[in-house]
């Protein structure tokens, strides 16, 4: 009942637990204390009356749902009440399996569950026997990548009804990844035939059966009055027809999330089911809000409500600082390296504020410099298992070039040149067979050192023409960097550019996103060299302390480095986000994307990454007016003006005062420095405040890259529509009718906005 609730709920969630009986679809921005409240709506319908074994509340996973049952338990200590019973979609999905194997409609399993080990055996054995033979050497010495992706594949295609094929062209594979197509049927008939299941079955099977099956409704719908669903947006369409179908007619649902944090779309989710779906199925739930974080500052909420709102597949709420959270301080930093910005930030700070600091990565190879520069400071750190910068197949190549070019070649064992040598023939691959390259490495180890001439003492008369040709280009290469002397970055440099490495690991890549970062993953190392503009045996010197280090050092203290995708539900009291430009967020696009999808779906990983922190929040991006750089550094993301920041950084310090009691009158009223925005305009009402301007200027599209506006201008062709972009260039229909493409790097000699009015 409403006179037990407790005083300090917002007026949002006293809403939301006092509801009536009906279906309900609620916004909950990050931090805003849903579960609390969803703990508390429970202890108010059990208190009128509804009967516990006729009410489900389905979380995402296990920990979800163990941190539910603890927050259930505290909201209703010494109430009496009879508690209903929280479930995952697993386990509601194995209850229904064993239903329906007792109706004689699907067969009976062994209640022993396909363990990780057992998949992965299986896909290793059948992506051997139906991988391409090209693929074969690489297959043997990759196996991790091969099996993980084969996995995934069959996981993913069993969060959908779509058929397999159709999944793998959404995914974007490769032709010569094709054989998982098959991979998958083969791995369902060795699964069938030994009367196994897998986690993702628990799901897959009993929903399967009753989508083919209509009749099977009328044995799952109905039993339930209401059901409760958690973390909303990341529910994919297995999912969502389960949840359909044990529904009914009969059962109201709550459904609870935030679309703004969908960011598992590689797992199946899609924010149309919280956005559309949910509400078309069932009956035009009431919609309620909670808009309130209890974690982050006005500022962050300020950055995270301009960036986000520029998004169109989204609910149209705003997330406001509740007065009560704590000031979270803001900064964007113009710099030209991400790892010493970093460094820079890191310096000096005490043992626990590093423990509270998370640094967020689009991808992995963004951290490669970054991790090297601390452990090179002893500045500790946390990352996750076989993510090490130093232990990568690409440092370790890179390591192997330095050492057979000009380190201590000479003095070491014949196994350790072994090693080498496979390394360095794999860096890029020469194109022999596993056999002939294993060969062909055990001669090179016999020689302490000129491995470029004794390459290129080869017969190739007697080799395959790709493989003398690659063969020829190394021992060429090595030849020429025999004993360089100059910095080690810049022979790394020069090996990648002569042999072709680049196009040799793109060639051999599972998908474009694994190319693009063992590719980054070189040019971070590369970068770091060059921070240290060493020769080489002075780097190998170092980059041997530093793996010393990194053996011995505490894996469970200090800063943590992970990528945003991993960061659900966390938060920490500082967050840096480097990387803050083109290339990485948004991530570089690809010309059979769909490019609104793609960018909102980036704009969505930005804003779950801000709104992770408490009390500092660091952007790192490239310096204003950068355009090409480097190693593919297209200059500062798109989604920098979209922040408003300097707007947002102003009205959120004051209102940060404002709360804190600090102002020196109660007035309601702020001049800014800025140009108002319909967020900060909107934001002011909610917050009372009376908001105006110095700056007659309008707020609009105030800067990004040329390629990210809708309309340009060229020099020649005149003005035309921007329509589709890759990593590398975009594509413009000009309004005399041509249709072009233009390359990113040289956008700016050519194009300028168009003339307003």
């Amino acid at each position: 009942m409403s006179e037990h609730l407790p005083d300090f709920l917002t007026d949002e969630q006293r809403a939301i637990i006092t509801a009536p009986y009906e279906h309900v679809v609620i916004t909950a921005v990050a931090g805003s204390g849903k579960t609390f409240t969803l703990a508390w709506r429970i202890r108010h319908l059990l208190e009128q009356g509804h009967d516990p074994n006729r009410l489900l509340v389905l979380m995402f996973n296990r920990s979800a749902r163990v941190d539910f049952e603890r927050k259930l338990r505290d909201v209703t200590q010494g109430s009496g009440l009879a508690l209903p019973e929280i479930r995952t979609y697993h386990a509601m999905g194995l209850r229904l399996y064993r239903r329906f194997i007792q109706e004689g409609i699907l067969p009976a399993f062994s209640e022993n569950i396909l363990s990780d080990q057992e998949i992965n055996f299986q896909v290793w054995r059948l992506t051997r026997e139906l991988a391409p033979a090209e693929l074969s050497d690489d297959i043997r010495r990759n196996k991790k990548d091969y099996v993980e992706t084969a996995t995934s594949f069959i996981d993913l295609v069993k969060t959908t009804l779509s058929p397999v094929d159709v999944v793998f062209e959404d995914l974007g594979y490769t032709d010569k990844h094709r054989y998982l197509i098959e991979l998958f049927h083969s791995f369902e008939q060795w699964r069938k035939s030994h009367s196994r299941i897998s986690y993702a079955d628990m799901l897959y099977e009993p929903v399967m059966a009753i989508h083919q099956t209509p009749t099977l409704q009328k044995l799952v719908a109905n039993k339930m009055d209401l059901i409760l669903v958690d973390e909303y947006q990341d529910t994919n369409e297995i999912q969502h027809l389960l949840l359909r179908y044990v529904a009914g007619d009969r059962a109201r649902v709550t459904v609870v999330g935030d679309p703004d944090q969908t960011i598992y779309e590689f797992r199946g989710a899609r924010p149309e089911f919280i956005l559309t779906r949910f509400s078309q199925e069932f009956d035009s739930p009431r919609e309620q809000t909670l808009s309130y974080s209890f974690r982050y500052g006005h500022r962050v909420a300020l950055l995270a409500n301009h960036l986000i709102h520029h998004n169109r597949g989204r609910k149209d709420v705003l997330c406001h600082a509740h007065p009560s959270t704590p000031a979270t301080a803001v900064a964007l930093h113009e710099h030209g390296n991400d790892s010493e910005m970093v460094l820079r930030l890191l310096s000096g700070q005490s043992a626990e504020s590093l423990a509270q600091t998370a640094i967020l990565f689009r991808v992995w190879s963004q951290s490669v410099a970054i991790e090297l520069q601390l452990l090179a400071r002893q500045i500790p750190y946390r990352i996750d298992a076989g993510k090490g910068a130093l232990f990568s197949r690409e440092v370790e190549a890179v390591t192997a070039l330095l050492t057979v070019t000009a380190g201590p070649l000479p003095q070491l064992a014949d196994a350790d040149r072994l090693d080498l040598a496979r390394q360095l023939l794999r860096f890029p691959h020469v194109g022999l067979k596993e056999p002939e390259l294993d060969q062909l490495a055990q001669m090179l180890s016999q020689f302490g050192a000129d491995w470029g001439r004794r390459l290129l003492d080869l017969d190739f008369t007697a080799l395959p023409p790709m493989a003398a040709r690659k063969l020829k280009t190394l021992g060429d290469t090595l030849v020429k960097l025999d004993r360089f002397q100059g910095p080690a970055a810049q022979l790394v440099r020069r090996y990648a550019e002569s042999t072709e490495l680049f196009d040799g690991i793109r060639s051999l890549a599972l998908t474009h996103e694994t190319a693009d970062e063992r590719i980054d993953t070189v040019h971070g190392f590369i970068h770091y060299l060059s921070s240290l503009d060493v020769d080489a045996n002075r780097a190998l010197n170092h980059l041997q302390a530093l793996r010393q280090q990194a053996s011995q050092r505490d894996q469970q203290t200090g800063v943590l480095l992970s990528t945003i995708h991993r960061t659900k539900g966390l938060e920490w009291a500082q967050v840096i986000i480097p990387g803050l430009q083109e290339k990485y967020l948004p991530y570089s696009p690809r010309q059979s994307d769909d490019l609104k999808a793609l960018m909102e779906s980036e704009r969505r990983l930005l804003y779950v990454a801000m709104t992770r922190s408490r009390q500092q929040l660091h952007l790192i991006t490239r310096p204003q007016g950068q355009t090409a750089h480097l190693d593919g550094d297209l200059g500062p993301s798109r989604f920098v003006p979209e922040l408003c920041f300097k707007l947002s950084e102003q009205f959120g310090h004051w209102l940060d005062q404002r709360d804190e009691g600090r102002h020196g009158s109660a007035s309601g009223q702020l001049t800014l420095d800025y140009p108002l925005t319909p967020i900060s305009e909107r934001y002011a009402r909610d917050c009372k405040v009376e908001l105006s301007s110095h700056s007659e200027a309008t707020s609009g599209d105030n800067g990004g890259p040329l390629w990210a506006q809708p309309r340009l201008h060229h020099v020649i062709f005149g003005p035309g529509d921007v329509i589709s972009e890759d990593e590398s260039a975009f594509e413009v229909r000009f309004d005399s009718g041509d249709q072009l493409n233009f390359s990113k790097k040289s956008a700016h000699l050519y194009f300028s906005l168009p003339l307003q009015g």
